[in-house]
């Protein structure tokens, strides 16, 4: 990749990175990384600003052969594992989900084309009030995994 390329893709992504606003929600912040091969995920912040607790409980994405939410599981000894989170995400009234590496986020598995870094992807997160959220992530595969984990969202 070439150090132009490089810098396209950061410049886009900073400008790129408009929230995303539907309901009562706002999404911030939201990138995308691939491994270069048939994985990827998404992270990003969705503030529930209305008076009604939510649920995220489904993600779709023409992008990969399958899409779900999922999380990691310490299972003792340093072992981390991930794993799909059927019954979904709370969004509380007020508050926030935070989707970050090395928790809560959206996986991409089985991807068709690979994820280019710049790109403008496209996930619809369901909500349990039937409501469909449309987050445009750019990819951001040089993005270190900052920001979230350290900062104090609230929670």
């Amino acid at each position: 990749m070439s150090f132009k390329s490089t810098i396209l893709g950061a410049v886009s992504a900073v400008f790129l990175a408009v929230p995303a606003f539907a309901a009562d929600l706002m999404v911030e912040d939201a990138y995308a990384i691939s491994s270069g091969g048939p994985n990827g995920a998404a992270f990003m912040v969705i503030h529930n600003m209305g008076e009604e607790d939510l649920r995220i409980v489904d993600v779709r994405s023409d992008l990969a052969a399958r899409t779900e939410l999922h999380t990691h599981i310490d299972e003792g000894d340093g072992i981390m594992r991930m794993v799909h989170v059927e019954e979904g995400f709370d969004l509380p009234s007020g508050g926030e989900l935070v989707l970050e590496r090395g928790g809560k986020h959206v996986m991409f598995m089985g991807i068709g084309d690979p994820f280019e870094e710049g790109q403008e992807i496209e996930i619809i997160l369901v909500l349990d009030n039937g409501e469909e959220i449309t987050v445009s992530p750019i990819v951001d595969n040089t993005r270190m995994p900052m920001g979230h984990g350290t900062m104090n969202h609230g929670n």
